[in-house]
């Protein structure tokens, strides 16, 4: 089991006092902690325009500066929206591998082809060729990666013949991932070949279901790249502390300040209605899931979410025991929302975590 930690950098209005610093510097100082305490990957998204929801434009950026103040967590990009109008396909070749070697070969890179009218009607893309452009980009990077010299003909961008450069140290290339949030992507995943990055809370029961799915069909998979990611990882929240009433009211409030901003999300998928993007299903942490040991003890006396990482250390590794137990081979976790935790209480929980959580899944045990 790996464990990693998921930034959307969202900022609470109003947007003054230095506060979109603020977040940058704490969600660093946060990384800084997670590298030395044992984490395995630090994630960020790629948003535009999304108010208050994610601030993290340029996450290229935030992750150079995050491999720069660590030595071992690896960065993922999680995800580059492929979409030509927001990236173009060799520009992101080119800066995934110099990532990558900046990190020293710690890349991974998601992709994904944005979900929301807001950010695709803001670059003036349109929605229904979407599926198409992010085919094409996941087909032709790892051939711009690890081809002396590379050509293109397609429906999303041509080029003559040229050396894409520079090239990434992982050989045959990093690992490439497809971010999952509606029922259905991980197949797409699957099919190619690509790890599935969930970036929508799922419970036990559906997270099953895609998982089983996944690796049936990634068996059977036509590879878009030289190597074969075969990973799941799930997205959580995580407010570890050794008082259960101050976790369920930090954590709690974190699950809750998170929801709301992303409520707003699913007004703008539906303002533009169109066939290639299907109503978000299941993907809310609460119903009808199997109840892990520790939430189903009749004298706990606070209210702890199903399935998710709130709790002290203990009841939180039986909530990872119920994951791992399911196959998922990493566990993601968002650490605050909208600055509603004070940063030396996440600092706290991520200390605690790698203390108490992280030594019971290592590879000696």
């Amino acid at each position: 089991m790996k464990f990693g930690i998921f930034y959307e950098l969202s900022v609470p209005r109003p947007f003054a006092n230095g506060i979109e610093a603020k977040v940058y510097h704490d969600s660093l100082e946060q990384i800084r902690l997670a590298d030395e305490v044992g984490f395995d990957t630090v994630w960020a998204v790629e948003h535009h325009f999304l108010e208050e929801y994610s601030h993290c434009s340029a996450p290229e950026l935030f992750l150079t500066a995050a491999a720069m103040c660590t030595e071992r967590i690896r960065v993922g990009h999680g995800a580059v929206v492929c979409v030509p109008e927001m990236n173009h396909p060799i520009r992101v070749a080119e800066r995934a591998a110099v990532l990558d070697i900046l990190s020293n070969g710690r890349l991974e890179l998601g992709t994904a082809r944005s979900s929301t009218w807001t950010e695709l009607g803001g670059f003036q893309a349109d929605p229904d060729t979407t599926k198409k452009t992010w085919d094409e980009f996941v087909r032709t990077i790892p051939k711009m990666w690890t081809e002396e010299r590379f050509s293109h003909q397609g429906v999303c961008f041509s080029m003559p013949e040229r050396a894409v450069l520079p090239k990434p140290i992982q050989q045959p290339h990093p690992p490439m991932w497809v971010t999952v949030t509606s029922p259905g992507t991980e197949l797409d995943a699957a099919d190619r070949g690509l790890g599935a990055l969930g970036v929508a809370t799922a419970g036990f029961a559906e997270q099953e279901r895609r998982l089983k799915e996944f690796r049936r069909r990634i068996q059977l998979c036509d590879p878009v790249g030289t190597v074969v990611n075969d990973q799941v990882a799930t997205l959580n929240f995580l407010y570890c502390d050794e008082d259960l009433e101050q976790a369920a009211r930090y954590g709690n409030t974190l699950i809750g300040q998170f929801g709301q901003a992303n409520s707003h999300l699913l007004f703008t998928r539906e303002a533009y209605p169109t066939r290639a993007y299907g109503l978000l299903a299941n993907i809310s942490p609460g119903g009808g899931r199997r109840r892990t040991p520790a939430e189903t003890n009749p004298g706990q006396s606070v209210n702890l979410p199903e399935g998710m990482a709130i709790g002290d250390p203990e009841r939180i590794i039986e909530v990872i025991r119920e994951w791992e137990s399911l196959g998922v081979d990493q566990v993601n976790f968002m650490l605050n929302a909208l600055e509603c935790i004070p940063q030396e209480k996440v600092l706290n929980s991520i200390r605690l975590f790698g203390e108490h959580v992280i030594p019971k899944f290592s590879k000696l045990n």
